[in-house]
């Protein structure tokens, strides 16, 4: 593990000021000392990938897909060293970073798929129609390219697969961006030991020096220079909404304005119909709740329904099984401060009622599951609960009538997720409050529980502001990509000169949409 920042294909350490990984569940310091990233460290990383970029930009995308799957095969050759200090920083339990560990190399493969086939690439070809009255229609050929060297930030929660290697930096380099990972404080030595195996795959693949850095540093030095800097080109963000924030006015604030890709959590509303007042449902709810300690940016914060005896019975055996379960340990200190400060906000709020908050578990930076509920009068008079409480905390709504629950979903901002748990026939019954629910997020689920996001073409993760700061995008499975590239028209040009995708003869065999016609033959 190497104790520097990662430039390009060298080790850099000049900065005076350490990031220290700590293990949450002993509140005990980890080895390793690893520097803080200096302003020239932070230039020196940028020019080497502004240099990457013209490379690595037109390299085939075999050649991509090649780089990706030998990060993939060089994070499982970290093996056990990997996992036991992922463990260690994060409190999370081995059997979950084995299957982070698998979800990370299995999208870095994904996205080597996609590169290599190509099709992702939008080749788009109207030929010329020199003859046409009155004015001649040129040739014109479109495809997507690069943005250039993008920053990814790397999140707190997901260690592996939304980190160094994960989707941001996965879809980034996809896309034929180098790429400057900020290492995220809470696991330092996680992030080094895969930026370790990123640049050993790039030497062993022939990449450019400078396809892949890593810098260590605070938020505020290391993460704001580099989005100010004006050789970067875009930037991935998976974190809170107020961090979130600052970077994206930042992006925006520069000269020249960056795309930055923000992907800032929700309280993912549950919308409760009477059919699921039972032990199973209250089962999966209270496992979703409590999944990863509430950790997830997709945890069911609010459950939604009618007020009646039966909802009342439901909410008690919800929360029998919230209590029965012990509490787990969080991220960080610091995660496990503001959850507590959070619950303690929401619960000193006139009008709410606390139904069940376990008391299990021993040691420190423990997240007690917490379960309560408000009318939904009170919930519509006060913002403070439709607030974020990450950790495995949830609000149930019981409002009055259909009308009052309609009022409760119209009120809601821009979710990541939204799920509806009752009957086919009920979904009728509950049609407006479903179609305010489906205005409102980025993926609406029937009969299951948000916790779990699928890696594959048709995920959409992200949803209306503040849930992301670009609805139109996702941050996992294929289409994550498209956020880092932008479309170039080449109009009359030389064929010799054509990129291979553009090429009349379609050399790469990809389906192209040619005079309004998707095919794969030559022009």
């Amino acid at each position: 593990m190497i104790e520097s920042n990662l430039i390009g294909f060298s080790t850099s350490g000049r900065g005076d000021t350490f990031t220290v990984g700590m293990n949450p569940a002993t509140d005990e310091p980890l080895s390793g000392q690893f520097p803080g990233a200096t302003i020239d460290e932070m230039n020196q990383a940028v020019s080497q990938a502004q240099r990457a970029a013209s490379v690595y930009g037109k390299m085939s995308g075999e050649e991509k897909a090649e780089f990706l799957n030998a990060i993939a095969e060089e994070i499982e050759n970290l093996g056990d060293a990997l996992v036991e200090r992922c463990c260690a920083e994060s409190g999370l339990p081995e059997a979950r970073i084995l299957g982070e560990r698998g979800r990370t190399t299995g999208q870095l493969r994904m996205f080597a798929d996609l590169v290599s086939e190509g099709s992702w690439l939008e080749a788009t070809i109207d030929t010329a129609q020199l003859d046409r009255a009155p004015v001649p229609k040129p040739d014109l050929r479109k495809m997507l390219v690069p943005m250039g060297p993008v920053v990814v930030f790397a999140a707190s929660n997901f260690p592996l697969a939304f980190s160094t290697a994960g989707g941001d930096t996965a879809s980034a380099l996809a896309g034929g961006n180098p790429v400057i990972v900020k290492a995220h404080g809470a696991h330092p030595g996680t992030s080094a030991l895969i930026g370790e195996a990123i640049v050993k795959a790039a030497q062993r693949t022939g990449m450019p020096d400078g396809v892949f850095s890593l810098l260590h540093g605070s938020g505020k030095i290391v993460g704001q220079g580099l989005i100010q800097h004006p050789g970067i080109k875009a930037a991935g963000f998976t974190g809170s909404q107020q961090a979130g924030r600052i970077l994206y006015d930042l992006a925006n604030q520069r000269p020249e304005p960056i795309p930055f890709f923000a992907e800032m959590g929700s309280i993912n509303p549950v919308l409760l119909l009477p059919s699921a007042y039972n032990t199973d449902t209250a089962e999966m709810l209270a496992g979703s709740i409590t999944m990863g300690v509430g950790q997830f940016c997709t945890n069911p914060g609010l459950i939604v329904s009618t007020a009646s005896a039966e909802l009342d019975h439901f909410v008690q055996v919800l929360g029998e099984a919230l209590s029965a379960l012990d509490s787990g340990v969080m991220l960080t200190e610091r995660i496990c401060k503001s959850y507590n400060e959070g619950v303690a906000t929401t619960l000193a709020q006139a009008g709410i009622t606390v139904e069940a908050r376990s008391e299990g578990g021993d040691g420190p930076n423990l997240g007690q599951p917490t379960l309560a509920y408000v009318s939904g009068e009170t919930f519509l008079a006060n913002p403070e609960f439709a607030t974020e409480v990450f950790g495995p905390f949830s609000l149930i709504v019981k409002c009055k009538d259909a009308s009052e629950l309609e009022a409760v979903m119209a009120s809601l901002e821009g979710q990541l997720t939204g799920s509806v748990i009752g009957s086919e026939d009920e979904l009728v019954q509950y049609q407006s409050a479903i179609e305010s629910m489906e205005s409102k997020v980025g993926r609406i689920i029937y009969n299951g529980v948000p916790t779990g996001v699928e890696v594959c073409p048709s995920m959409q993760h992200g949803g209306p502001y503040p849930a992301a700061s670009d609805s139109r995008f996702t941050s996992v499975g294929t289409a994550a990509i498209k956020r880092f590239v932008r479309p170039v028209s080449f109009q009359s040009w030389p064929e010799s000169q054509l990129p291979a995708e553009l090429k009349s003869e379609n050399p790469l065999h990809i389906w192209r949409l040619v005079d309004s016609q998707w095919t794969k033959d030559s022009v």
